[in-house]
């Protein structure tokens, strides 16, 4: 990476703790930067962060000395230390506009873009690039459990998530970008499809190579340099089978069996991103024997259908799904692997998603028996009844509300059988909730 596409000086990270902002930290910090930042609570991240040696402030009064001053769309104008730097006239630099500035230093960048998916192709894109024994560094939306949400091994590689939230993926310049789906979400950002779909076509248009999914009716019409799908496209799965709901098929490209590809993690989803994963290093020049042995190697990602331990000694899977298309692949994955009910325990995240697309959440939810609703996770967003947790369970007959821990407990242990399975969704702070009413895990 070319260090004289940075600003020079030290770097300050409001929000530090987030997913995304955190693998920034340890990105700059590896290229020689100064690094420190703040976030409102400690968490995984924050920990993580502080044991490589970039320091955390929990709070947003902590003096901002740093020249340079990276915020997060979440981040409000109101926020106090964004106010301060503003008044001090640090250089404010939005994450995404800083993302695209430390792409724009590697010879070669890829990015992953789509509503469902990002984070597993992102991180099997890093196996592989692995397994190939390329210099890559991957910026992940997500923790891969082997690599994390970032690994590094060289500048000539930059693997990352491309977000359509805010139209962040305009900041990047790709030499290869995948579109995976084109799906509304968002609604606060955009009004309809036509607009999720002008976004994408801008962001296509900024790559020299793109990849796009055939299945998708919108990505399709995009001119593309190769195309996957399960049921059309250059990069196909033939002979699919499953055990377990871990699939194994042969990948062909153009009509062409190449390699026989066997996924450890459960999910037919997987398996369109692995084939888009295949197209994209396709166009890297990888083999098909180097993309095979990074597909396998592939042992999936934190809280997508991650088996997180038991409550009450029925086994408990948590997924990040929070939109109702996500929901509707989960739940089929996670009824074709249990022999009883699946107990669904979900988390809305935002209102205005919940409001924007009820009918589509009380679609899927109510195929489900006596789904628990937690409350809403807000993030960045105002309180709006109509797009409540409390609002959702009010079309679901058979749902129930929870607002705490000892309520969700409550209400699982109402109707919990030796055979069920427990399936927490949701993108918020639904997961260290659950992880605290998990039972004790046994002394080795």
């Amino acid at each position: 990476m070319l260090q004289n596409e940075l600003p020079e000086g030290g770097f300050y990270l409001i929000g530090i703790g987030g997913v995304s902002m955190s693998a920034l930290a340890r990105l700059l910090k590896d290229r020689g930067c100064m690094v420190r930042g703040s976030d409102m609570q400690r968490g995984t991240f924050t920990e993580m962060l502080e044991r490589e040696g970039i320091p955390v402030s929990i709070g947003d009064r902590e003096l901002i000395t740093e020249p340079n001053v990276v915020y997060t769309g979440a981040i409000l104008n109101d926020h106090p230390q964004l106010q301060q730097a503003k008044r001090s006239g640090k250089n404010l630099i939005p994450r995404p506009k800083l993302l695209g500035m430390i792409a724009d230093g590697f010879p070669h960048v890829l990015s992953v873009a789509g509503c469902h998916g990002k984070t597993s192709t992102s991180s099997m894109l890093a196996h592989i690039f692995l397994a190939g024994e390329r210099k890559f560094t991957c910026h992940i939306g997500g923790e891969d459990l082997l690599l994390g949400n970032y690994h590094s091994t060289g500048g000539e590689y930059f693997l990352t998530e491309a977000c359509e939230f805010q139209r962040s993926f305009l900041s990047l310049k790709s030499e290869t970008a995948v579109i995976l789906n084109t799906d509304l979400d968002h609604t606060d950002c955009y009004k309809n499809e036509s607009e999720v779909f002008d976004a994408y076509r801008q962001f296509a248009s900024q790559a020299q190579k793109l990849v796009v999914n055939a299945d998708d009716v919108r990505a399709r019409t995009l001119p593309h340099d190769l195309s996957f799908g399960l049921y059309g496209g250059d990069i196909r799965a033939e002979k699919l089978n499953s055990v377990g709901e871990k699939y194994f098929f042969t990948v062909s490209e153009k009509g062409i069996p190449l390699v026989r590809v066997k996924l450890a993690c459960p999910g037919k989803v997987l398996v369109l991103d692995a084939l888009a994963a295949f197209a994209v290093a396709r166009l890297s020049g990888f083999s098909a024997e180097e993309i095979k042995q990074g597909l396998e190697a592939f042992r999936g990602v934190g809280r997508r259908f991650e088996s997180v331990g038991t409550f009450c000694g029925v086994p408990v899977v948590c997924d990040y799904a929070h939109h109702p298309r996500e929901i509707a692949a989960v739940l089929s994955t996670a009824r074709n692997i249990c022999t009883g009910n699946v107990r669904l325990v979900f988390q809305p995240h935002t209102y205005t998603r919940t409001r924007d697309f009820m009918d589509d959440f009380v679609s899927v939810l109510k195929t489900t028996e006596r789904p628990i609703v937690y409350k809403t996770f807000a993030a960045r967003e105002p309180f709006d009844a109509e797009g409540s947790a409390y609002a959702l369970v009010s079309r679901l007959p058979d749902a129930v509300y929870a607002q705490t821990a000892a309520q969700l407990k409550e209400r699982l242990l109402e109707r919990l059988f030796k055979d069920d399975l427990i399936l927490v969704l949701g993108a918020g702070d639904i997961f260290g909730t659950v992880k605290n009413i998990l039972d004790p895990k046994p002394l080795k």
